[in-house]
Order: C-alpha cells, then structure tokens, then sequence
C-alpha cells in the first residue's frame, strides 16, 4: 500500500505541474491499478504527451513487459509520445522515452545514471 500512495502522490505532483503551467491535464482511470494507458496525458497546442510516472528509489526501473508493451502499443495507436517518468527523493525528474529502454527476459529496464543522462527536465519537458 505504501508503494501505491507514494506513486500516487507523484502523479499528484506532476498534475499539479502541469497544470499550473498551462497544460489540460487528465489522469486515466485505473492508473495505478491496470497498466492499459499512461498514468497522465497531457496536453497544449498541439502539444500532447503520455505518462508513466514512476516513484522509484533504486538505482534500475525495471517495467514488466505486459506494461511496456501495452504503453508501446498505446503510443503507436493514438500517435501520442509516451514518457516514463522517473523520480527519486531529493532527486529531479526525468522523463525517459520507452526507445531507450532495455530488453531483459521478463521486463524493460533502464538504470538512473542512463536515465538522467538520456532523459528530459521537468522544465524541458514542460515547454516541449
């Protein structure tokens, strides 16, 4: 349960993110519980993203491939980019597209060093 409220929280901080900064913002329904769509969509002129928001503290995210394939899959059906996005305490947050992450037997992973390095700014990615 603890897991739940702390993801939960940290779509709460990325809603509230976006949406001061002008976006129209919508969390889906079941987020947290079904993997079938992002966790968030966001959108402005002509501007519109995908999602995954991920409170992780370890230094690998691994995403089970039932999740990635349906947030792949999402992505290629509505054209919309689809984003994992990574935050750790006292850390920033980064947005990783699902192009770099890693195969593995069981998931897709990606660890936080490549991430940051690869990935978006919260502001980066809030003037996309």
């Amino acid at each position: 349960m603890l897991s739940y409220r702390k993801g939960s929280r940290a779509e709460r901080e990325l809603i509230e993110h976006f949406s001061t900064n002008g976006f129209c913002v919508i969390r889906a329904a079941g987020s947290g519980v079904n993997s079938l769509s992002p966790d968030i969509l966001v959108f402005r002129g002509g501007i519109q993203l995908g999602i995954e928001a991920k409170a992780w503290e370890k230094d690998n995210l691994n995403i089970t491939r039932e999740q990635f394939t349906n947030l792949r899959r999402w992505e290629d059906i509505s054209g919309i980019n689809c984003y994992v996005g990574w935050r750790r305490s006292r850390e920033p947050w980064v947005f990783v597209p699902l192009s770099v992450f890693k195969e593995n037997e069981k998931s897709f992973a990606i660890n936080w060093s490549d991430a940051s390095a690869i990935g978006r700014k919260l502001e980066e990615i809030s003037v996309y």
